[in-house]
């Protein structure tokens, strides 16, 4: 079975607004009212498509209320059943600092289709090779960057390896260094880090490090259309988030998960930018009009483009 095309551009018009709704508060210092408003506009326009969703990936436990919260029932009631991701406002700081790349982001699938990932850390990477054994979370730094260089007939100092800008990032980054590929830090938004990969034209080969879990399900729907690999393990700093997540029926803690076990069927991915950044342009706003850019991929239909749209705004 597959998502019908139609969802798409249903899709791309509750990120679109979502963005829009958030872009108000741009630059104001206020990520929560920044965030309120992206939730708020994507519950509504949510609850408007005719579908039997629900969140399995959200901003907060079950009835964490106003929250997009897990296991939050949305849409018409009519329709096919989705399991949804969101992340109404990836990259607060972004947003509140009026700095590049706030996205407003969503994924839906087919009815259990899609990960359950508890909200915890996961270590990941994600390459533009789709090939097995070349790159692998269980190999070292060098043993990644030798086997990419080889397999893409670069030189590993004509690579370039995307991280988040951690401490807990340092032995990587040294270990980069000393390869002397270039590096590519990102201070937020792990999603979008993640899908720099999808493209050419964003020079990025690898993204690797740790970053928050849920983040690596929505990243690894796009992967899943662009022919891209994507591997993640979940990290449990505490016996709260290893109960949390054996609830969720993760039962081998320390599992490796390859792509096709996060997405196990179709599935439609939609990033809307709220300030530009490397991935889409921001909102903009023309008299009565806003300008939106949105990456999208839908599997069946082998979609994959940004749209750009011109809406009312009212």
């Amino acid at each position: 079975m597959s998502i019908d095309k139609k969802f798409v551009d249903q899709l791309v018009k509750v990120t679109s607004k979502a963005a829009l709704a958030s872009s108000y508060f741009v630059g104001k210092k206020d990520k929560i009212a920044a965030d309120k408003a992206a939730v708020d506009s994507m519950r509504f326009n949510l609850n408007n498509i005719n579908m039997k969703g629900e969140i399995v990936i959200g901003e907060g436990e079950l009835d964490e209320a106003p929250m997009l919260y897990i296991g939050e029932k949305l849409g018409t009631n009519h329709g096919p059943q989705f399991d949804i991701a969101v992340d109404p406002l990836e990259g607060t700081n972004f947003a509140a600092n009026n700095l590049p790349g706030a996205l407003s982001v969503i994924a839906i699938a087919e009815k259990n289709k899609l990960f359950k990932a508890p909200e915890t850390y996961m270590e990941k990477i994600s390459t533009k090779v789709n090939e097995k054994n070349v790159v692998d979370l269980d190999y070292s730094v060098k043993k990644n960057i030798f086997n990419l260089s080889e397999y893409l007939n670069k030189k590993p100092e004509n690579l370039t390896a995307c991280v988040m800008n951690r401490p807990r990032h340092n032995e990587i980054i040294k270990n980069l260094k000393e390869l002397k590929v270039k590096i590519k830090l990102i201070t937020d938004g792990d999603v979008s880090g993640a899908l720099l990969v999808t493209d050419d034209k964003y020079s990025v080969d690898i993204f690797l490090g740790i970053g928050g879990g849920p983040e690596g399900v929505l990243a690894a729907s796009a992967l899943d259309t662009c022919n891209c690999s994507f591997q993640g393990r979940f990290l449990f700093s505490s016996d709260e988030d290893k109960n949390r997540a054996k609830k969720m029926g993760i039962n081998d803690l320390t599992k490796k998960y390859e792509l096709n076990e996060i997405v196990t069927g179709d599935s439609i991915f939609c990033a809307t930018g709220i300030t530009s950044g490397d991935l889409v342009e921001g909102i903009k706003i023309q008299d009565n009009d806003f300008i939106s850019e949105t990456m999208v991929t839908h599997k069946s239909s082998g979609l994959k483009k940004v749209i750009k749209l011109k809406q009312n705004l009212s």
